[in-house]
């Protein structure tokens, strides 16, 4: 049977539960569910936030630095927390997992681009899990990939997956900020290139990230650009990923 390929994007706010530190029950239970795709011919590649967040928590910063020094020292400290995590509970399973730190230069072409292909492909062969993150420790330019929303669409072009499923703390994309009206209504299914998308995606992003639904969204239509869907869910949802596999109608599907 051949294997599909799922890149899962999950940012700061539910790694961190709001900037607590690691949430490792929370990320023992995506970890489980992960381990279950892997079983059922799904290969994973997470595209994993918090290490900001972690460090802040390690250095116990209340607010989220504006020097790029401090937010980049944070991340370095924080990504040690990260892996340790992820390789403890994915070994748990019998998983393996490795860490890729990328930039926007590793991803503009050229043989860099080819290796990371090439790498990304051969873990997975291996049966690892890949944990992809942004090098905020060099990468020092003022216009960062949108909280990993960017990141991970761009490694779904990479490796031409099948879905790219982004776990939020929203339950999808709503006709209007939930946040502020109780009324929204969830958009279950919408094509990357409708103009509503646009204009209900907030610019909003909390106060531990950098993106918003409206980065999400713009990451849905980059995704398109190698055919791949992708599903805006709650992270919060009992077995989402789960529930994503056995093809329940959850959260916003963006198609091409």
């Amino acid at each position: 049977m051949n294997r599909e390929i799922w890149v899962i994007k999950i940012g700061s706010a539910l790694l961190t539960d709001n900037g607590k530190g690691l949430d490792k029950a929370a990320i023992a239970k995506w970890t489980e569910q992960m381990a279950f795709l892997k079983k059922n011919f799904i290969d994973c590649i997470l595209v994993s936030s918090g290490a900001i967040a972690e460090g802040m928590q390690r250095m116990k910063w209340s607010s989220r630095p504006s020097n790029i020094h401090e937010l980049q020292a944070a991340a370095a400290i924080g990504q040690m927390g990260l892996v340790q995590t992820y390789e403890s509970l994915f070994s748990q399973f019998g998983i393996h997992t490795a860490q890729i730190l990328l930039t926007h230069e590793n991803l503009q072409g050229g043989k860099t681009l080819d290796n990371v292909r090439s790498t990304i492909h051969t873990l997975l062969s291996l049966g690892v899990v890949p944990i992809v993150n942004e090098n905020d420790t060099v990468a020092t330019e003022e216009i960062k990939f949108g909280d990993n929303d960017t990141l991970a669409a761009r490694v779904s072009n990479l490796i031409n997956a099948k879905r790219l499923i982004i776990l939020t703390d929203q339950g999808g994309v709503y006709n209007s900020d939930p946040r502020e009206n109780t009324s929204a209504k969830l958009i279950s299914k919408i094509q990357a290139n409708d103009e509503l998308l646009e204009k209900v995606a907030s610019r909003k992003g909390g106060s531990l990230g950098s993106g918003g639904m409206y980065t999400k969204v713009l990451a849905a239509r980059t995704a398109c650009d190698s055919g791949t869907e992708t599903i805006i869910a709650s992270g919060h949802m009992d077995s989402v990923l789960i529930k994503l596999f056995e093809k329940e109608k959850i959260g916003t599907l963006i198609h091409c």
